[in-house]
């Protein structure tokens, strides 16, 4: 659908709709991961949804023939927990988040909190037994000047079968109405973060760089963000009809009908 893709040192992929549909495999996917793979390129797969381990992506990857190991997944609360350990030596943190934003926080040694009067970091994510209790004492936090950390801003989550429930980024915008406040950092997609801890793994630069994704309110604005060239694919939410809508200095670099037209 596009001219040929040139060879770049990195890739990252976005997963559900790029990599694989649900439990199905993209057609090519695990050929293209193979053939890149198979000339040195570095690949990183990258998920916004914060409720799902890194690991459990890789065993995903791994059952749906695209071998993978901890270190080529990366989610919002990884990306999250990376920035929170560049910036801050165990810092008290109160989370609005479930068990994959939890252990990615302790692992890095920080001290989760359940008191506004002790959290010098709020991180708000999806938090599906988030009560009004919790949410005012995070909103009392940011009164008192924690830090705002929102690992993805999404609203809404699609389940399959064409339903949506609320996403990390609803309460976020709760967060934000009732305190004034936008958030200090946003580790998930549009953000750049994601990318750029994705390079980093990769040693790779933003030139030297392809994201891949079908989304483009979120992977390629990330992309562009980042300074990465971009490829979107058909194979999921958009079609060539919203491509067509985009001004031309908003659209991708390339055009694929999916990730098995890379190679």
């Amino acid at each position: 659908m596009a001219s040929e893709v040139p060879a770049y040192a990195g890739y990252i992929f976005d997963l559900d709709g790029t990599v694989y549909l649900g439990e199905e495999l993209i057609p090519g996917a695990d050929d293209t991961v193979a053939a890149l793979r198979a000339r040195g390129a570095g690949v990183i797969f990258v998920s916004n949804k914060p409720i799902a381990t890194g690991r459990s992506y890789a065993e995903k990857l791994t059952r749906l023939r695209i071998p993978a190991n901890l270190e080529q997944v990366l989610t919002s609360p990884m990306a999250l927990a990376h920035y929170i350990a560049a910036h801050h030596e165990a810092p008290r943190v109160l989370a609005l988040g479930e068990e994959p934003v939890l252990s990615e926080l302790r692992a890095i040694g920080c001290r989760l909190v359940e008191s506004a009067t002790e959290a010098d970091i709020v991180v708000v994510s999806w938090d599906r037994q988030v009560t009004y209790a919790r949410l005012d004492e995070a909103f009392q936090a940011l009164r008192r000047g924690a830090l705002f950390y929102v690992t993805n801003p999404d609203v809404i989550c699609p389940l399959a079968g064409g339903s949506e429930v609320s996403d990390a980024g609803a309460i976020m915008a709760y967060m934000e109405a009732c305190s004034g406040r936008t958030p200090d950092h946003i580790a998930g997609k549009p953000s750049p973060a994601l990318a750029h801890v994705a390079m980093a793994r990769m040693g790779t630069t933003p030139e030297q760089t392809l994201l891949i994704g079908d989304r483009l309110e979120t992977d390629l604005v990330c992309g562009k963000s980042a300074g990465c060239a971009t490829a979107t694919v058909l194979s999921g939410v958009t079609e060539e009809a919203d491509l067509a809508a985009l001004p031309l200095d908003r659209r991708p670099d390339y055009v694929l009908g999916s990730m098995g037209e890379l190679i």
